[in-house]
C-alpha cells in the first residue's frame, strides 16, 4: 500500500504528465491537418492545372467556323470561252458581198494571241506576194549571214512602197521563183500557200489564214526573221504610196496601219481579186488583218467589200458598230 505522500506525488506527476500528452496529441493533430490541407491543395491545383490545360486549347470562334465553311463552298469562277470564229462569222454575215464574188478573212489580236478565219478558199495573191518574197528574201540573207545588196533594197522598196511588178519580178528570180518560196513558208508555218508557175508570181494561191500566219512573221516576236528584218519590212509596209492606202486600214483609228494590197483583174473573166493584209491598231489594241476578195465586177467594188470586210472583221474583236453592210455592192 503506498503511503499518501507517494500518492500525492504520483498525482502531481500524472498531472505534470497529462499536459506533455496533451501536446504531443495537439501536435500530431496539427500535422495531420497541414499534411490534409495539402493533399487537398495538391488536388485543387492538379485539377485546376487540368482545367486550365483543357480551357487553354483554342476552340473555334463562329465567326471563324462561318469563314471556313464560306471558303469551303465558295467555287471557282471560269470565265465562258469566247468562240472568235463564230463571232467573226456572224459579223462576216453582215457584209453585202456583190452576187457571183467570195470574200474570206481572218484577225489576229495581237495583246491577246486570239484569233479567228472565215472561210478556207484558195485566192489568187495578186501583190500581197510581195511581203512573202521579201520576207522570203530575208531568211535567204538570214541564212547566208550578209545584208541585202544596195540593189535589193532598191527593189524591195519600189515593190513594196509603190507595188512595182519589175521589182517584184526581179526579186522573184532572186530568191528561187515558187520553190524559194514555198521552202521558205514551210518555215513560216503557211500550210495553205503555193507559188505561181514560172514567172506568174501573182497567181501564187493563199489562204486568209496563211495569210494570217505570213504576218506573224513579219510583225510577231515569235518569228523565224530576226528583230532587224522584221523592223525593215513593216517599215516599207508603213509607207506604201499614198492612193495605195486602202484596205485593211479602213478598221484602223486614222493612220495607225501598215499594209500591203494587192489588185488583179483576171484575163479569162474579166473579174477583179483584190486583197490586202497588214496591221491596223484600234484603241490601243494591234490586230493583224488579212482579208481576200475574188469574182467583183471592177477593182472599186472589190475595194469596197474588202474595206467592209476588214471592218466587220476587226468589230468582231472591239465589239464596236462596224456599219459593215454599207455597201460594198455600190
Amino acid at each position: 500500500m503506498e503511503s499518501p505522500r507517494a500518492t500525492s506525488g504520483s498525482r502531481r506527476a500524472r498531472r505534470r504528465g497529462r499536459p506533455r500528452r496533451r501536446a504531443l496529441l495537439y501536435v500530431c493533430l496539427a500535422a495531420v491537418a497541414v499534411v490534409g490541407v495539402t493533399a487537398a491543395g495538391t488536388v485543387y491545383v492538379k485539377a485546376h492545372a487540368r482545367e486550365n490545360a483543357v480551357s487553354s486549347a483554342p476552340s473555334p470562334s463562329p465567326s471563324s467556323s462561318a469563314s471556313a465553311h464560306e471558303e469551303a463552298s465558295v467555287e471557282p469562277v471560269t470565265e465562258p470561252a469566247v468562240d472568235r470564229d463564230a463571232l467573226l462569222s456572224s459579223a462576216m454575215g453582215k457584209v453585202t458581198v456583190p452576187s457571183g464574188a467570195k470574200v474570206s478573212a481572218a484577225v489576229l489580236d495581237l495583246d491577246s494571241g486570239d484569233s479567228a478565219a472565215y472561210g478556207d478558199s484558195a485566192f489568187d495573191t495578186a501583190s500581197i506576194v510581195k511581203v512573202d518574197i521579201l520576207a522570203t528574201l530575208l531568211l535567204q540573207a538570214q541564212d547566208a549571214g550578209r545584208h541585202l545588196t544596195a540593189t535589193e533594197k532598191a527593189y524591195a522598196t519600189k515593190m513594196i512602197e509603190n507595188s512595182d511588178n519589175t521589182s517584184a519580178s526581179e526579186l522573184w528570180d532572186i530568191i528561187g521563183k515558187a520553190s524559194g518560196l514555198d521552202a521558205a513558208n514551210k518555215r513560216f508555218g503557211l500550210t495553205g500557200t503555193e507559188g505561181g508557175d514560172g514567172a506568174l508570181w501573182g497567181l501564187t494561191q493563199t489562204t486568209a489564214a496563211d495569210q494570217l500566219t505570213l504576218l506573224q512573221q513579219v510583225f510577231g516576236d515569235d518569228s523565224k526573221l530576226s528583230e532587224a528584218s522584221r523592223t525593215y519590212l513593216q517599215g516599207l509596209m508603213r509607207t506604201v504610196e499614198s492612193d495605195q492606202r486602202w484596205g485593211v486600214s479602213a478598221a484602223a483609228d486614222g493612220s495607225a496601219f501598215a499594209l500591203k494590197n494587192g489588185w488583179l483583174a483576171r484575163s479569162t473573166t474579166g473579174l477583179w481579186d483584190v486583197n490586202s493584209i497588214g496591221r491596223v491598231t484600234v484603241a490601243g489594241t494591234d490586230y493583224l488583218v488579212a482579208v481576200l476578195s475574188k469574182g467583183t465586177v471592177s477593182q472599186a467594188r472589190g475595194i469596197s467589200l474588202v474595206e467592209a470586210a476588214a471592218k466587220a472583221a476587226v468589230s468582231s474583236f472591239t465589239g464596236a458598230d462596224a456599219s459593215a453592210s454599207a455597201s460594198a455592192s455600190q
